[in-house]
């Protein structure tokens, strides 16, 4: 047996490629700023929970937005019908449309032609060229109202409109490397590395910057066409609803200081048409209030003492020198379309990311390292080569990591992690299957050839199953949780390379220039769990009967006292706190109890110095939620003054809710894609064993979340998730060899036959299953908490999957094998008992004969 040269020298270059690609993640900048520019030099982007900053998520205020559009429209109506000629007794605004009473009813079908002008075609989307208005009458009374896909097109413009004011806001301020893209139909994603201020950045992304200039009424007395408006210090004015100049005609604003109370000011100019309009405005008012209101809040209101011909002023108030500059960088960016709300925000500080950084890589070492001497004492010399092939397999998934752009967080790192445990699942796979046919008595060759072929197409199910779980995990995930199921389809997908063909490539050729007859895999401490005879079957009824009992217990646990949703699934606020000394609980949990948040609840973390702040959703919406920040970061400053902030989540109810729906949806759909997939590549026997296992599974992991208390968040769901992937990839082994021993057996009863298959696969499942638990139980102790709820789980459900494997899937699957050979129609005296015939024997036969 010979490998092609031309196949060993392609592997080469691609193993040579990834290494190049993947070296620049551990090198210093300084080593990578020397090294020739034609190569690369490109490295893996690490996420915000990894280096620090901020996450917001914005979303686009449908109902402000249709009362801005309906307000211009208002105005454009009455223009049309005065151009027209046509008098209207009434143009009013009545919620969401505008209704125009006509003076004389006959003009009616005029006016609704004349009125339809306004609308503007549908330039995108499924309904491109319809108009964005409708337009209908009833006598004397016209009804105008934009249609459901006029209100889409206008949300889709703002949103358009929106990404590129943000973008011209974030360049003003300096922020380097922002990530600003859209998500969904109105919704905007906006990621500031470094950036440690989110109160800040909520003022400069969420307010909509309208400014304009205003004339205040004589006296300051309300009236008709008059708002009473307020300013930063609570003073009222009566201002003219009448704009005599908007902010559109702002050229420039900058940040000055006043030569007399040295104090910050905005300094503005006009363009030319602005700057003229400016001058005559104050030319006929010198003595009067003039206003100064952004967003429907008076910002100055000075007395014009002398015309103003120049084309500029200044803006003066209690400002600091950042709220001088966030205002200044929202006048130059112009205004936004409509009002953003911050609909979730989560920070974290530069000291946190470290710590994270430092937590992952030595977990992810120590995994590694427990992993390798795990395989190196199972197959010894051999397992060298198992070993090799693994290093490799985590170079080439930084270095493919890199090719794609894919943002690393700190789940991305547990991915790899895990992913190098199911990376050994295969390496498992083939060695035990070339001993199992090297005890048959065959040569080297043969038992490389038979074992690599036979363990193929297990290899092939089971990771199938955890790619589809990853799928699902990135299609209903978001952030950090999406970063987990990149990493892991990669490193599931690479593991085909390395695992698979580079091993088999190797193995010959050391087989061939050793001369070796016979391949021995030798562990380095004897221990032999093959050819053992274990009755499992015996023992159905106690194993199915213990996991019915725990899975109701689990549910009891859920019901009472039930989960610890995290802030992901209920919304509110989450702060991580640390202070310089051991932090006082009893201290910080009075002071914020007095400010009237609602249920405030308070977690050592870490160590004594790490405190877990969580607040209640609060009542009144997004700004609600933004104003209880505000307070519980200035209490704890008072509280303690060496007290920090380093990260915070907040959620507001509508993406909590949107969350919890998705987190449900994700583990129903992957059970059924996994269901779906069993049933075509074995027979609804085995599909209805797995899922039934899984069902039972998944309820013990929801109990164990109950009893331990840990967060049940999104990164759960992304255990939850794995858990349904890998429970399944455990039951895809055994059943693989079920199905192989009824080809073999066909008289064989199906009772033996399940036994068999399984204390064939005994091996494999301990080795596996162990591998799988040393990779993940670093990243459980040390991980964080960040990982906490992934980590820990998984653990907690490898030794499930392994258990549930033999003593439930296999005995439903008897049950079920039972039930069809009774219902079959056998010919008398048939005793067969094989009744699940595989799919590759034809699905049209119910019994073996």
């Amino acid at each position: 047996m010979r490998t092609s040269p031309w196949l060993v020298f392609t592997y080469t270059v691609i193993i040579f490629l990834g290494l190049l690609i993947a070296l620049p993640n551990v090198l210093p900048q300084s080593t990578l700023q020397r090294i020739p520019a034609w190569l690369p030099h490109e490295q893996v982007s690490l996420g915000l929970d990894l280096r620090g900053g901020s996450h917001l998520v914005l979303e686009v205020d449908e109902a402000d937005l249709t009362k801005e559009r309906l307000q211009s429209l208002l105005q454009d109506a009455r223009r049309v019908l005065r151009e027209k000629g046509i008098q209207p007794k009434a143009v009013v605004r009545n919620q969401n449309q505008i209704v125009v009473t006509l003076a004389d009813a006959t003009q009616s079908d005029a006016a609704v032609t004349d009125l339809k002008t306004l609308a503007n075609p549908i330039s995108t989307g499924l309904s491109a060229g319809q108009a964005d208005l409708a337009v209908t009458a009833n006598g004397a009374t016209i009804t105008i109202g934009f249609s459901p896909a006029g209100v889409s097109a206008n949300v889709d413009n703002a949103v358009q409109q929106s990404l590129e004011v943000i973008r011209q806001r974030v360049d003003q301020v300096g922020v380097s490397e922002p990530t600003i893209q859209r998500i969904g139909a109105n919704r905007v994603l906006v990621q500031l590395p470094g950036t440690q201020d989110p109160s800040r950045l909520r003022q400069l992304l969420g307010s909509t910057a309208k400014m304009s200039f205003h004339m205040v009424a004589p006296n300051n007395q309300p009236g008709p066409g008059i708002t009473m408006m307020q300013d930063e210090e609570g003073r009222s004015y009566a201002v003219l609803d009448r704009v005599e100049i908007s902010g559109d005609r702002l050229s420039d604003a900058r940040v000055s200081f006043d030569p007399n109370t040295h104090e910050p000011v905005v300094s503005f100019r006009f363009d030319s048409a602005g700057a003229t309009r400016f001058a005559d405005i104050t030319r006929q008012n010198v003595g009067n209030p003039f206003a100064i209101v952004l967003d429907d809040k008076v910002l100055s209101a000075p007395n014009i003492r002398e015309p103003i011909t120049g084309g500029s002023g200044q803006i003066s108030g209690n400002f600091s020198a950042d709220s001088a500059t966030t205002l200044a960088a929202m006048l130059r960016a112009g205004a936004l379309p409509a009002k953003l709300t911050v609909i979730e925000e989560r920070t974290v500080g530069a000291d946190l990311g470290a710590d994270a950084i430092k937590m992952g890589i030595y977990s992810g070492l120590v995994g590694f390292a427990l992993v390798a001497l795990f395989i190196f004492v199972l197959y010894g010399t051999w397992g060298i080569l198992a070993n090799v092939a693994l290093l490799i397999h985590t170079i080439l998934t930084f270095s493919a990591l890199t090719l794609v752009g894919a943002t690393l967080t700190l789940p991305g790192i547990a991915g790899v992690v895990l992913g190098i445990g199911l990376a050994v699942d295969a390496n498992v796979l083939i060695n035990e299957r070339i001993r199992e046919e090297t005890r048959k008595g065959k040569s080297a060759f043969a038992a490389i050839d038979t074992g690599f072929n036979r363990a193929y197409s297990t290899i092939i199910d089971g990771n199938m199953t955890a790619l589809i779980a990853a799928a699902i995990l990135f299609w209903f995930g978001s952030g950090p949780v999406r970063g987990f199921a990149v990493t892991m389809a990669l490193g599931l997908i690479i593991s085909m390379f390395t695992s698979v063909a580079f091993v088999r490539v190797a193995m010959i050729e050391i087989t061939r220039r050793r001369k070796f007859k016979v391949l021995n895999i030798r562990p380095l401490i004897p221990f032999s769990p093959y050819d053992k005879h274990i009755q499992f079957m015996k023992a159905r009824f106690f194993g199915v009967s213990v996991s019915a009992l725990l899975s109701i217990a689990s549910v009891i646990l859920f019901i009472h006292p039930g989960l610890n949703y995290g802030v992901d699934f209920r919304g509110g606020i989450q702060m991580s706190v640390k202070t310089q000394g051991a932090a006082d609980l009893a201290k910080f949990r009075e002071g914020l109890d007095s400010l009237g948040l609602g249920e405030i609840t308070l977690q050592s973390f870490g160590d004594k110095n790490s405190i877990l702040v969580r607040a209640q959703r609060q009542e009144g919406g997004e700004e609600a939620q933004t104003a209880a920040v505000t307070k519980l970061k200035a209490e704890v400053a008072k509280i303690d003054p060496t007290a920090t902030v380093e990260g915070t989540d907040v959620i507001g109810p509508k993406v909590s809710g949107e969350l919890a729906s998705a987190g449900i949806l994700s583990v129903v759909i992957a059970s059924l894609a996994m269901l779906i997939y069993i049933w075509v590549r074995f027979e609804w026997p085995f599909a209805v064993g797995a899922i039934v296992t899984l069902v039972l599974d998944v309820t013990k992991a929801i109990g164990f979340f109950a009893i331990t208390g840990l967060d049940f968040n999104l990164t759960a769901i992304a255990a939850i998730l794995t858990l349904v992937g890998y429970s399944v990839n455990d039951k895809v082994v055994v059943y693989d060899r079920m199905r192989e021993n009824m080809r073999l057996y066909k008289s064989m009863p199906l009772r033996e036959i399940i036994d068999k298959s399984i204390n064939e696969t005994l091996a494999r499942s301990l080795y596996t299953n162990a591998t799988a638990f040393l990779a993940l139980v670093p990243m459980a102790i040390w991980g964080g908490s960040a990982v906490s709820s992934f980590a820990i789980p998984m653990v907690f459900g490898i030794l499930v999957a392994g258990a549930s494997s033999i003593f439930i899937a296999a005995p439903i699957l008897l049950f079920l094998g039972d039930w069809r050979r009774r219902h079959a129609k056998a010919a008398p005296g048939d005793d067969t008992a094989v009744e699940i015939i595989p799919p590759e024997q034809g699905r049209s036969r119910k019994s073996a004969s």
